[in-house]
């Protein structure tokens, strides 16, 4: 083994098949949380605007309440 400096230029390592699955999967993740988002604002629009929000509760007079 030398300890002179090597002529031989270093190459790249292609990427393996591991890592493009993971940079994929990385992408189609990003796709289905942004779809869900997309999804989500058109289902629900006024989720968290409670300002025009009518509840359906029954209100019943005290007086025709009975209690067992």
């Amino acid at each position: 083994m030398s300890t002179l400096p090597s002529t031989e230029t270093k190459t790249k390592q292609p990427p393996s098949v591991y890592t493009v699955m993971l940079f994929l999967s990385m992408l189609f993740m990003l796709l289905a949380v942004i779809a869900m988002i997309i999804e989500y604002r058109r289902y629900a629009p006024e989720y968290y605007d409670t300002n025009t929000a009518q509840p359906n509760a029954m209100v019943m007079p005290a007086d025709n309440v009975r209690i067992a």
